[in-house]
C-alpha cells in the first residue's frame, strides 16, 4: 500500500487539468492506484442502460478519479495551497501541519 499526502475530507486545489485552479473535498482515496476522487471536479459523462425498472438510463454525470500528484492540500487556515509538513513529538506522535504557516490539520 502506497502512502498518499491527501485524506478523506481535506480540501484540495487542482494543480493541472481542465479545472485547473478550482478547490474541492476529497470524497475518496485509493491507495493503490494513486488516485483520489474530488467532490463536484473532473466530472465525466458516462452512457449507461437501463438494467432494471427504476435504474437511471442515459447519460449519467459523475466525478472521475484524478492522480494524487495533481492535486495539492488547501491549508484551513492561511486558505493557501500548501505542502503538508510532518511535526513530530516527543513521545513519537505524527501530526500534519501547514508548511506556510505552521497550523496543525
Amino acid at each position: 500500500m502506497n502512502k498518499m499526502h491527501i485524506k478523506t475530507g481535506d480540501t484540495v486545489m487542482i494543480l493541472s487539468g481542465k479545472d485547473k485552479g478550482k478547490t474541492g473535498k476529497v470524497l475518496e482515496v485509493s491507495p493503490s492506484e494513486g488516485k483520489v476522487i474530488v467532490e463536484g471536479r473532473n466530472i465525466a459523462t458516462k452512457h449507461l442502460k437501463g438494467r432494471k425498472p427504476g435504474d437511471p438510463a442515459g447519460l449519467v454525470k459523475a466525478e472521475a478519479a484524478m492522480h494524487a500528484c495533481k492535486v495539492v492540500c488547501v491549508c484551513p487556515k492561511c486558505g493557501k495551497p500548501t505542502r503538508i509538513a510532518a511535526k513530530v513529538y516527543e513521545d513519537g506522535k505524527k501530526d500534519r501541519m501547514c508548511a506556510k504557516c505552521k497550523e496543525i490539520f
